[in-house]
């Protein structure tokens, strides 16, 4: 028999049933960053099986929340000798940031040869790290197909972040893996009773810089607002506490069940042919990533560790949750993923724009001659 449910909470606790089930799965079998991971598989995975019966839900306010934990912690990592090294590397940031578009741009222009679908549609669909911008930019022009910007991206960063941690405690990082992964464990030591009582002025100060900064429609407003609002507090002399690695855990649980939900393939056409395309797009982009990391270490005294999380072309949470997991450097990896955020945000839409123009007149004047 056939159970259909409309109400949102209960649907909300199957889904959350899923996403301890898979955080908890994927803990047990020793893989990295599990409640992400975990409850994003399970849920994807959970969400497909239960189909029209049971239409699971995660409201984004709970998605929000995580940003909220992961931005303040984020801004702990931050120190008045941290911001001057990062000002020390402004220039190689634009000089990286740049690099990586070119890369994604190359890699539109192969998949959009390999398909048939047009390159502004496919590039949208690769840039790195803007999904929820390139999705808006997708709906203000002309011509591009949606479900295949939004299948790119969220694939993509599907496989970002399952494959960044892998890579990340794999041999090809050899040694350096196994230290930070030891010396990520190891600094987990915060309490409950060390939250307080600082912890409620950051908790409110967070909360409002987070609603000050999607009101005033700043990008990842959730993410960047308490990740400012933390740096100030701490330059300033009011020192957060470190979070327990549960309430992290938690965080990562609730960015990952949102992301699994992100996923749609059943709308889209020539479903093995767009997953194949993905996967390659993915794989050579994360290439790009591992190399330009490794031209960074020689031009920066940073691990490679911190290096590749610096560049990954995955979102900025995601990273930073994978950096604090590791023991990387957090506000380097901060800074380089908050860089080319900013610049998606603010340069990427109308160097787009223009550049479709451009091809769009092009294709016109074509299609006149002929």
């Amino acid at each position: 028999m056939k159970i259909r449910t409309e109400a949102k909470g209960v649907r909300l606790l199957i889904t959350a049933g899923f996403a301890v089930l898979g955080g908890y799965v994927f803990q047990l079998i020793g893989t990295p960053i599990p409640w992400m991971l975990g409850s994003m598989v399970f849920v994807l995975i959970g969400s497909k099986l239960c189909g029209k019966n049971i239409r699971f839900f995660w409201p984004g306010q709970i998605r929000n929340t995580g940003m909220i934990i992961i931005g303040y912690t984020m801004g702990l990592s931050f120190t008045a000798s941290t911001l001057t090294e990062i000002g020390r590397q402004f220039p190689t940031m634009v000089l990286f940031t740049f690099l990586l578009m070119v890369c994604a741009a190359v890699i539109a222009f192969l998949i959009s040869f390999l398909s048939g679908i047009p390159f502004p549609t496919i590039l949208l669909g690769s840039i790195p790290g803007g999904l929820s911008q390139m999705v808006l930019l997708a709906e203000e022009v002309e011509g591009i197909d949606l479900t295949v910007v939004v299948f790119l991206q969220v694939s993509r960063l599907i496989m970002i972040i399952v494959c960044v941690p892998l890579l990340v405690f794999s041999p090809l990082f050899g040694a350096a893996g196994t230290e930070a992964l030891t010396g990520g464990l190891s600094g987990n030591a915060a309490t409950f009773p060390g939250l307080f009582p600082n912890i409620w002025l950051f908790a409110v100060v967070c909360v409002a810089s987070a609603l000050l900064g999607k009101k005033i429609k700043f990008p990842t407003a959730f993410l960047l607002g308490p990740m400012i609002a933390t740096i100030v507090l701490n330059l300033s002399g009011f020192h957060g506490p470190a979070l327990p690695k549960v309430v992290l855990n938690v965080s990562q649980l609730m960015m990952g069940s949102y992301i699994g939900l992100l996923l749609k393939p059943e709308n889209l056409k020539h479903k093995l042919k767009m997953i194949l395309l993905a996967i390659l797009s993915g794989v050579i982009l994360i290439s790009c990533s591992v190399g330009l990391s490794f031209l960074l270490t020689r031009l920066h005294a940073v691990s490679w560790i911190t290096s590749f999380l610096s560049l990954s072309p995955g979102g900025m949470d995601q990273m930073a949750l994978i950096a604090k997991e590791v023991n990387a450097d957090l506000s380097v990896v901060t800074c380089y993923q908050l860089f080319r955020t900013l610049f998606i945000f603010f340069v990427a839409p109308a160097a787009l724009k223009a550049i479709f123009r451009s091809i769009l007149k092009k294709n016109k004047a074509v299609n006149h001659t002929a």
